[in-house]
């Protein structure tokens, strides 16, 4: 029980500290960004971010040893990663540990959360795709067909 409420944990803080406008971490070599396979599902990726670059750092190991931490801008984060991922199927690894332990999202529900934890916040982040963050929460809910 208390892994799973620091699992919950880590994932408010990283909804938080997106929609402070804070980058979100992801790890990279030349090859491309770190992703591994679901825990739930073989059959589907999971690319993991983190809301701070000493988190995404400290899994630079093992299978992704030699992966620096890169910064991705919020608006880059919600616009290309996580509707390319949702549109995909690919989940997102949200702070995960140096074991690999922390929730597997789907991206539209985390984009729809940071999303809306910035209007809570009036924030200023601009979009390339968007005209406010109120359009993008709109399109995100045709998308999946409902309110979530």
């Amino acid at each position: 029980m208390e892994i799973t409420s620091g699992i919950e944990n880590k994932y408010q803080l990283f909804i938080e500290q997106a929609a402070a406008a804070e980058p979100v971490w992801g790890l990279k070599d030349k090859r491309g960004f770190a992703n591994s396979t679901s825990a739930e599902d073989e059959d589907v990726s999971v690319v993991p971010f983190w809301s701070d670059k000493a988190s995404a750092k400290a899994c630079a190991r093992d299978d992704w040893k030699g992966f620096l931490p890169i910064s991705v801008s919020i608006a880059e984060f919600l616009e290309s990663w996580c509707m390319e991922m949702f549109e995909n199927g690919m989940l997102v690894g949200v702070n995960w540990d140096a074991n690999m332990n922390g929730k597997e999202a789907t991206a539209i529900s985390l984009a729809l959360a940071i999303l809306n934890q910035l209007k809570v916040n009036n924030s200023g982040v601009k979009f390339a795709n968007y005209d406010s963050t109120d359009q993008f929460i709109e399109e995100i809910n045709d998308l999946i067909g409902g309110d979530e």
